[in-house]
């Protein structure tokens, strides 16, 4: 723990690793295809990997099957059919990055809706739960149904429902549908990171969602899931290159990817350069080891690369009329859009 106390958050990273982000956010899709220094993990040959990559392990999709039958349970697990998983996913290394795990295709169609549903249409409207919008507006919630405790998701709202801003003279009011189109950036689970200062607040935090965290901690059970970041990206968005320093603890990040493939950057243990690799919807990253304290960015969000099974949330064509009526107007919100969930402990101990 000692290392993460001496590293400064508000640090600019080095001069490699800002040439290789700026060289892919510039790169058009068509050279990120054929670059061969993107690493596309789902499209890995494991008997032919690229240098410096290498095959640490395989986790059992047996195991992480029961975990994702208890996340599913109570909400249609009678009729819900996973998508075909490979026996033993594989988990990726590279040489050049000690502790990075990047595993492909990890958490299958199923359970990426349902984990978006959850996140987007009941943590989200969470009053707990702060956004980037908090800062310079005052945020309103839809009104809960006299019948029911839960809050009404933001995409069931009224569109043309507008927030205020705290200062007129600097922000203009804002509808639900801006919001949800463009300016929502993100949204902070379990401990409320302050992005601007860079700190976690002293007060004791929100409890994170249970299901989530243990979902997450069948598939990476050294992490204690406490603390979250949403991140919500459309085409021309980025990332800029940083390092997670802000926890009292040094556990392994995890990352999961939904949506749109997003290029994400990585340095190496030296500095003198990066690793840039291919995230599609499904994969996640373990940065663990010397890649905890690694600048990491992301560079370039690929447009049109959802998954078609996915594009259409949250209106998707298995839902029930109900649902369809709710969230019509937004169905293929998710083409255009690539969301990852960013989690950490926050410390070591309760």
């Amino acid at each position: 723990m000692a290392q993460i106390k001496e590293l400064n958050a508000h640090e600019r990273p080095p001069e490699a690793v800002r040439q290789c982000y700026k060289r892919y956010s510039r790169s058009t899709v068509a050279e990120i295809d054929h670059a061969p220094g993107v690493l596309d993990l789902q499209r890995l040959d494991e008997a032919n990997l690229p240098a410096g990559v290498s095959v640490s392990q395989y986790m059992s999709s047996q195991d992480l099957r029961l975990a994702f039958d208890d996340f599913i349970q109570g909400q249609h697990a009678s009729n819900v059919k996973h998508a075909p998983q490979a026996e033993n996913i594989p988990v990726f290394t590279h040489d050049a990055v000690s502790g990075l795990l990047m595993i492909p295709a990890l958490f299958p169609p199923t359970i990426q809706t349902e984990l978006l549903s959850r996140l987007l249409h009941r943590d989200l409207p969470n009053p707990n739960h702060k956004t980037n919008l908090h800062l310079h507006y005052d945020v309103t919630y839809p009104t809960t149904c006299p019948e029911s405790e839960a809050r009404p998701s933001f995409f069931a709202d009224d569109s043309t429902r507008m927030i205020q801003p705290k200062d007129p003279q600097v922000h203009k009011p804002m509808s639900i549908q801006s919001v949800l189109e463009k300016k929502l950036r993100w949204v902070t689970l379990g401990g409320q990171y302050d992005w601007t200062a860079k700190v976690y607040p002293s007060e004791p935090p929100p409890p994170f969602p249970q299901d989530v965290a243990k979902l997450l901690k069948a598939a990476f059970p050294q992490t204690d899931a406490q603390a979250a970041i949403l991140n919500l990206y459309s085409p021309g968005d980025t990332l800029s290159a940083h390092r997670d320093v802000s926890e009292d603890c040094d556990v392994g990040l995890i990352s999961v990817s939904f949506g749109c493939d997003g290029l994400f950057l990585i340095s190496h243990d030296d500095g003198n350069g990066a690793e840039v690799i291919r995230l599609r919807s499904g994969d996640a990253v373990y940065m663990d080891g010397t890649s905890r304290f690694a600048w990491h960015g992301v560079p370039k969000i690929l447009p049109n690369t959802c998954p078609s099974w996915l594009s259409d949330w949250p209106c998707p064509d298995e839902a029930s009329t109900e649902s369809k009526n709710q969230y019509q107007m937004w169905k293929g919100w998710m083409s255009g859009k690539r969301i990852n969930l960013n989690v950490r402990q926050m410390t070591f101990g309760p």
